[in-house]
């Protein structure tokens, strides 16, 4: 059985400036977006180490920091760079058409 997934648009371009971070909330998934040197990332906006909102985390090149132990996540693979955290955040694939942020989800 596979499983169907569908691009949802997330927002406008013009939302999401350089070095800006957005929460998207699509059905019971909570998704961040973050646009590190106008490359725009999509993850889960949830740390998996401590149920934290990456939101309110920190954005950086490195990617996004957990505001409650600072564990940081690389946003292109999801991969915790140091502890607490251990599990990676799933990642979603994005795609631009016509001024506007698209995210593929199940």
């Amino acid at each position: 059985m596979s499983v169907l997934s569908k691009w949802v648009k997330a927002c406008a371009t013009s939302e999401l400036k350089k070095g800006n971070m957005l929460d998207f909330d699509y059905d019971e998934k909570k998704i961040l977006l973050a646009n590190i040197n106008g490359k725009v990332y999509a993850t889960d906006r949830i740390c998996t180490h401590a149920d934290a909102d990456l939101g309110t985390g920190i954005l950086s090149e490195e990617g996004v920091t957990c505001p409650l132990h600072l564990s940081t996540f690389n946003l292109e693979t999801g991969v915790p760079q140091n502890l607490p955290a251990e599990l990676p955040l799933k990642t979603y694939n994005v795609k631009i058409e016509q001024n506007e942020i698209y995210v593929e989800v199940e």
